[in-house]
């Protein structure tokens, strides 16, 4: 794994708000992700979900089910996911790309464009989750090649500057963001094809989305969001059990070890 970040990767990611980082895995550590994802997919789905809402596979002919099957929190079902996505090596890349000292785990995720799959509609990440921070960050690893034909990313470049928590839903219309952020529409998209094992860093108020898959292959990508320790409680459920929500004021830190494990702090090294 390349977890060790230069000085300009640093400052292009601060600049733009996207980090590609070509090969990140090696061979062996490929194979690794490829089977825990499998795995863990299959037992997800082969138990009939279990993931409330967040499961897009109720009706697999909806718009939004050919877009992607989104599989989430793997880590708490899968021993092998739970190995890899606890790694404190990307925590700490997370931590210092995003200039924090250290990170949560909100979610693990998923995501596999089937083929001749839908394209994902341009959104932001953030204003989904039950916490608002213009540090917030993803990491989105490539399993098979990600290219122009099959869905590959595609950013608007430093619109984590200007962004403000307006969003829209993923929806049939791919520029609905651009009605909430018209002066986007004038900045040069970026598309980031990258090979297998390449992983993809971008803050959580960064526009992307991808292109629909084109071909009869599938596009399978696995991605964790991470929240900034000492994050707070901004009043939306998300993927916050019910009764944990229920027990929360706006304001209150976000800090159970359970449900958003403490994965890598500059003063604490591991912490989960």
């Amino acid at each position: 794994m390349k977890d060790q970040l230069t000085q300009e990767q640093i400052d292009s990611y601060n600049e733009n708000g996207f980090l590609v980082i070509e090969n990140w895995l090696d061979v062996d550590e490929l194979a690794q992700w490829r089977a825990a994802t499998d795995e863990a997919v299959e037992q997800r789905l082969g138990k009939g979900g279990g993931f409330g809402n967040l499961n897009n596979q109720g009706d697999p002919d909806n718009y939004y089910a050919r877009v992607f099957t989104q599989c989430i929190k793997l880590a708490d079902t899968h021993a092998g996911m739970h190995e890899i996505m606890y790694d404190p090596r990307l925590g700490k890349m997370a931590a210092t790309l995003a200039g924090v000292d250290g990170v949560r785990i909100w979610h693990d995720q998923a995501l596999i464009k089937p083929p001749f799959g839908n394209p994902t509609a341009w959104h932001l990440d953030n204003p989904y989750w039950s916490f608002s921070s213009r540090q917030s960050i993803s990491i989105w690893v490539a399993l098979d090649d990600a290219t122009l034909g099959n869905g590959c990313m595609w950013y608007v470049p430093g619109s984590h500057k200007t962004a403000r928590y307006d969003n829209v839903g993923i929806g049939q219309n791919l520029s609905d963001l651009f009605k909430a952020y018209p002066e986007w529409r004038e900045i040069e998209t970026v598309a980031c094809p990258c090979p297998a094992g390449s992983a993809v860093f971008h803050n959580g108020l960064t526009a992307h989305g991808a292109g629909a898959n084109m071909t009869k292959g599938f596009r399978r990508a696995m991605t964790c969001a991470y929240m900034p320790d000492g994050a707070t409680f901004n009043g939306t459920k998300n993927i916050l059990p019910e009764e944990y929500f229920q027990s929360l004021t706006v304001g209150d830190v976000l800090n159970d070890d359970t449900i958003n494990p403490l994965i890598w702090h500059k003063k604490k090294g591991r912490a989960a």
